[in-house]
């Protein structure tokens, strides 16, 4: 594929994450309804859940990366894991940010130590010493097969996240495979719409953290062809 095409296609990627946020954001704020108890507060819900699905799904192209690394040992695939753990990180952040303030006019405090928002720390913990490995390794090879299998060995706290609140039987609400969570329908077309935002935001962050890795390693065999060359 051309450069040309590569880059329009990183242009339309850009203006379809653009466009879905402002839909999500008119869904949210004013054509999902209030709710009766938490009222403007609720609206963080959307995207505490948009945020968290997407996490989900970042760490699992980590875990699929990592495998797709170790078989092949190619480049490519080292670089999708370390951009898609570094996007993940980053919509765990928001996660943890944001839940504690749906917390507080849930529940009445900012954390509890509930298995789901345990589970979710530790799983930022993870992700986190992953970014570190892969910033302490120097050797290019066994940085990637080191990250690889923590990557593979991190994923396993997502199911437990997910699966928590039936496992514990948590307080936290079930909105996907609960039956919706007991949303009003004009709540559930903003969530799913939130949700499509915020995963179109990781495909192109994701291309461009793809882009920004392949001409860091251009620039860094430039360096090492011209040492080569001339010391």
């Amino acid at each position: 594929m051309s450069a040309g095409k590569v880059h329009a296609g990183r242009r339309l990627s850009g203006w379809v994450a653009a466009v879905l946020m402002l839909v999500a954001l008119y869904a949210i704020f004013f054509y999902a309804p209030l709710e009766q108890t938490m009222r403007e507060v609720q609206k963080i819900f959307y995207i505490h859940v948009g945020t968290a699905w997407n996490a989900f799904l970042a760490f699992f192209i980590v875990f699929l990366a990592s495998l797709l690394y170790l078989r092949k040992r190619e480049e490519r695939w080292d670089d999708l894991a370390a951009v898609s753990a570094e996007i993940g990180v980053l919509f765990t952040t928001m996660v943890l940010l944001t839940g504690p303030i749906w917390a507080k006019s849930a529940w009445n405090t900012w954390w509890t130590w509930e298995p789901r928002l345990t589970t979710t720390l530790v799983l930022w913990f993870i992700y986190l010493a992953y970014l570190l490995v892969r910033a302490g390794v120097v050797e290019e090879t066994r940085r990637a097969t080191i990250a690889a299998a923590f990557g593979i060995i991190g994923f396993a706290d997502v199911p437990v996240v997910y699966l928590s609140v039936r496992w514990w039987r948590l307080s936290h609400p079930i909105i996907f495979g609960g039956g919706g969570g007991g949303l009003h329908p004009a709540m559930l077309v903003a969530l799913i719409i939130s949700v499509f935002a915020f995963t179109a935001l990781y495909l192109y962050l994701l291309q461009m953290g793809l882009t920004v890795r392949q001409l860091e390693r251009r620039v860094r065999h430039l360096k090492e062809g011209w040492r080569e060359r001339y010391e």
